[in-house]
């Protein structure tokens, strides 16, 4: 008994850190691991204005926070990976990844995100921005936000950085490591600080 309870609680550990593998798990174990989700979920939907939609998994280490009128809306077979931190309004569409140690805030301006798209490890995406008059300390200048809308089937490669006012075209790829500080078009590649086009996802065998 003491060997099937470690066995669990160390293939939960994995999910929470490679959660596309909930995706794949033999009936044998969805006989646990689907039950476990249902009461991570539940808890979190009676806790924040949060909605989940079918068959998504949600990390139990991953940190969600919506108070009212800043939603979290999650998709159908999405993902939320541990450590994770998401603060509303966002919105999600079908199949989204969020893999472990990213950081997403809608501010008041809201962050989209399209179907299929995936967000690989400690990428940040901040739909605000602090006044910066130079009269007044920065930390008591209100914020603005405009919020950031990412297209459908975007890859956004780790460590990248998205600012707020930023939309990305569906397809795009963000290298690792990019700060986005510009619109992104449909198809294109974009690497480095800031971010520059650097090919087109069309072009690619």
């Amino acid at each position: 008994m003491s060997e099937s309870i470690d066995y669990q609680a160390q293939h939960k550990q994995r999910l929470a850190y490679m959660p596309w593998l909930y995706f794949s798990l033999k009936p044998k174990h969805l006989c646990w691991a689907k039950p476990w989700q249902e009461q991570i979920q539940a808890r979190l939907m009676a806790l924040e204005t949060i909605s989940i939609g079918n068959n998504s998994f949600i990390a139990p280490q991953a940190n969600l926070f919506a108070e009212p009128g800043r939603d979290i809306i999650i998709g159908d077979k999405c993902m939320i990976a541990a450590d994770s931190f998401l603060h509303g309004p966002i919105e999600m569409g079908n199949e989204v990844a969020v893999n472990h140690g990213c950081s997403l805030d809608g501010g008041r301006g809201k962050i989209i995100i399209g179907n299929q798209t995936r967000i690989a490890n400690n990428v940040t995406i901040y739909a605000f921005n602090h006044g910066m008059k130079p009269e007044t300390p920065i930390y008591q200048q209100s914020a603005n936000s405009k919020g950031i809308v990412i297209g459908k089937d975007v890859w956004i490669g780790a460590q990248a950085g998205i600012v707020d006012g930023v939309n990305i075209g569906d397809c795009a790829v963000i290298g690792m490591g990019a700060v986005v500080t510009k619109d992104v078009p449909a198809y294109a590649i974009v690497a480095g600080n800031p971010a520059k086009i650097i090919g087109d996802r069309r072009d690619k065998t």
